[in-house]
């Protein structure tokens, strides 16, 4: 039985949906302004991977991953640029959906935008005002009012002493309270506005994910996913607005990623050790990216270094590579889960989605395959790794892929050439020059090009 983490709790339990047979997921998305991070690489592979394996466990799954296409860093944004709010916004959901793709990241069934669900998000601000949870101030906008909300610290565990105590939230003189968070922000002059009956504005950031998870899933679902930076506030308040306005409980299972870390630093543009997933694809195959954010624990800090990449290249080699000495007996295998293999693989990711333990089945199998060249495991890791997204290319594809993208203009060697020093290296051993074939030999290996010389005269090469 699959069991999951679940960070309202803070134990591991098993995992039994509210409609038997059916998961309704929601993961807070990207604000679209600018070019997404690794950072959120991590989210997109962490929940794709969850939804992936909710659907071979045989789930009917409604992922809902939201995009939020209007606050105050995109407002900015595009006044900087000179440009309308959806020009910008298109533009980078556009740019994000390309990066999203290039790492293997299935579509979310459903992608809402915050603009399109004003309406229910007002709906939702109403109902909170009639509960006696919102009160609207006298600059024009609208509040929630934490303390009145019984439980509200519950996810992240703090009590609201110690979120006063810690100086989280500055002093509002318009608020009744420092920690109450805004609902509903009064139109500034030039801002994009909505009419509404608490007047012209916009609304704040964390009703959002309440109105569109409620529009999409209904306001008690199963799970609901994000970076471990949004527990608090932003998950603490969705609670707190959902819970406050229908009552029970909001979602069923609370996952949250770990963080991730730039050579065991903290990401961050002031540090200049901020990548975007473009500066990264850049320089590594998109799959070897996806591979490395798998390799650890969705739960566990991810530390990011041209090491662990470098490292992690490496073992996704050694995985294409069984394949590319023992092809699959066929390239659509099903899965028979009562195979010793699958079964492992199974009990690996019902832990809690532990990918690190099955990518351990994933080289043992491999290992098998080496050693026994049976077309039949070759089959079955092929199967296995997509699962996970993985292992799904041209073995010989992948081994002669460039690191990345911008290979070409860093010093890499492109495949005509490789197959032309192939050709002169075979023509000098033809020719008894095995000193000039020997040195060919070397030449490529300095350029990263690993040469092996098959039966019958062949030889097949990849990239280090």
């Amino acid at each position: 039985m699959l069991r999951i983490h679940d960070t309202l709790t803070r134990d591991k339990r098993p995992f039994t949906p509210l409609v038997p047979g059916t998961v309704r997921m929601y993961v807070c998305g990207m604000t679209v302004y600018d070019y997404c991070h690794i950072g959120h690489a991590r989210v997109m592979v962490v929940f794709d991977i969850v939804a992936r394996w909710l659907r071979a466990s045989g789930y009917a799954v409604t992922y809902v991953r939201n995009i939020t296409d209007i606050d105050d860093k995109i407002i900015k944004r595009a006044a900087d640029n000179g440009e309308s709010i959806g020009a910008l916004t298109d533009r980078f959901i556009r740019f994000m959906h390309e990066d999203a793709d290039a790492l293997g990241v299935l579509r979310p069934d459903h992608e809402p935008r915050a603009t399109e669900h004003v309406p229910g998000m007002l709906d939702l601000i109403a109902t909170l005002e009639a509960k006696g949870l919102a009160y609207r101030t006298a600059a024009g906008d609208v509040n929630y009012a934490v303390r009145r909300f019984d439980g509200y610290g519950k996810l992240s565990g703090k009590s609201l002493e110690d979120l006063r105590a810690g100086e989280r939230v500055a002093v509002d003189r318009d608020k009744d309270d420092p920690l109450d968070f805004v609902l509903w922000k009064r139109a500034k002059p030039g801002d994009p506005a909505w009419p509404s009956v608490f007047g012209d504005g916009r609304p704040g950031w964390h009703i959002e994910c309440s109105a569109m998870s409620c529009a999409l899933l209904g306001p008690h679902f199963d799970i609901h996913g994000g970076g471990a930076d949004l527990q608090f506030p932003h998950h603490e308040n969705e609670i707190a607005q959902s819970e406050g306005a229908f009552g029970g409980r909001f979602v069923q299972t609370w996952m949250h990623n770990g963080f991730v870390r730039v050579d065991d630093e903290k990401m961050s543009k002031s540090l200049g050790n901020f990548f975007t997933i473009r500066d990264v694809l850049a320089r590594y195959d998109a799959e070897v990216v996806r591979f490395f954010i798998a390799r650890a624990h969705y739960r566990s800090p991810l530390n990011y270094s041209d090491q662990h990449l470098d490292d992690a290249r490496q073992s996704l080699t050694r995985l294409y590579t069984a394949l590319a000495n023992v092809p699959p007996a066929t390239d659509a295998a099903a899965i028979d889960w009562n195979d010793p293999w699958a079964a492992q693989l199974r009990e690996a990711l019902d832990d809690d989605f532990n990918t690190p333990q099955a990518m351990a089945v994933l080289f043992d199998l491999a290992g098998v395959v080496n050693r026994e060249r049976s077309p039949t495991h070759a089959a079955t890791l092929r199967a296995l790794g997509g699962v996970m997204g993985f292992l799904q290319r041209d073995p010989q594809a992948f081994l002669k892929a460039a690191p990345g993208a911008a290979a070409a203009g860093n010093g890499g060697v492109d495949d005509a050439a490789i197959d032309a020093r192939i050709a002169a290296r075979a023509e000098a051993k033809k020719a008894k020059r095995f000193a000039d074939a020997d040195a060919i030999r070397a030449e490529l290996d300095v350029a990263g090009i690993v040469l092996e010389d098959k039966p019958g005269g062949v030889t097949v090469w990849r990239r280090r």
